[in-house]
């Protein structure tokens, strides 16, 4: 580790001292670009952190919003659940597909169950789930917050007394929290069956064989640690997606962009995300 930080500083060092050896001072010219940058990239998580106490805050602050949590459960949750069980269907399909001739040419067609199994259940699925909602509902909730800001409806909102981080943003976060580990069950559920369908085509297989020949050693570490990081991930997309949505600037062009970014940051870090729990699993739950 002490290493590596060494390295690391090294190489900063480096780069900023690179620009001032070069000849006509190379690349000096693009230093109040970079600098701009770094000064972007620090006030965002600033922003994002004031957001999050303050959404900290509705959270834990009576009145709730019951009926408009439900209303984005449902939102969140049974609109998103045919695309996810597509999703999850076709991952078990192409996993059945692809690892069967791998394994016979090993000799090792036998664990073909557990191998689709094992996959599905600790990343597959998970990730997968996690990114099909990002996908959809991360750039509706940001498309939606963003045309409620740049119409001043949020601010409406504030002036007739009502706290939008509660009512607009607290309830969709929430939705997304509870919502994923759901979606993630029907996504492992969707491609174990259709993992079975593939490989019982290619050598008849019933059900019952293999889900035990792939369930035999599966113990619930390998099942709930993966299936409840979704619920990180879940609160990682409701958070961009509604910090995105209520920074709305530059009237449709900025819902755009609202929405636009609102997908492309939250899978940024899912998957960032998805790396440290992943590490953090396999320490605490060998």
């Amino acid at each position: 580790m002490t290493i590596n930080l060494s390295i690391f500083i090294v190489i900063v060092a480096m780069a900023s001292s690179l620009p001032w050896i070069l000849p006509n001072g190379g690349m000096r010219n693009h230093l109040p670009v970079a600098k701009n940058l770094v000064v972007s990239f620090l006030e965002w998580f600033g922003e994002m952190g004031v957001f999050s106490g303050r959404l900290v805050r509705a959270v834990l602050t009576p009145p709730y919003e019951g009926r408009e949590l439900l209303r984005q459960l449902d939102e969140v949750g049974s609109k998103s659940l045919l695309l996810v069980a597509l999703a999850g269907a076709a991952t078990g399909v192409v996993l059945s597909l692809e690892t069967r001739d791998s394994l016979i040419q090993f000799g090792a067609k036998s664990l073909l169950p557990s191998v689709i199994i094992f996959s599905i259940l600790r990343e597959s699925g998970p990730i997968i789930t996690a990114l099909i909602v990002s996908g959809r509902v991360a750039a509706g909730i940001g498309a939606e917050l963003g045309s409620m800001k740049v119409t001043d409806q949020i601010d409406a909102m504030e002036a007739s007394g009502v706290n939008p981080y509660k009512f607009l943003a607290a309830t969709r976060v929430l939705a997304c929290t509870l919502m994923l580990p759901l979606l993630t069950l029907a996504a492992d559920f969707s491609g174990i069956f259709m993992g079975w369908v593939t490989t019982t085509l290619a050598e008849p297989m019933s059900l019952r064989l293999f889900l035990d020949d792939g369930l035999k050693n599966v113990t619930f570490n390998d099942f709930l640690p993966p299936t409840f990081k979704t619920a990180v991930f879940g609160l990682i997309i409701g958070l961009i997606a509604c910090f995105q949505g209520m920074r709305t600037r530059g009237g449709t062009a900025g819902v755009g962009r609202a929405a636009t970014s609102s997908v492309v940051l939250s899978s940024l870090f899912v998957i960032l995300a998805d790396v440290l729990l992943v590490r953090l699993i396999l320490v605490f739950f060998p």
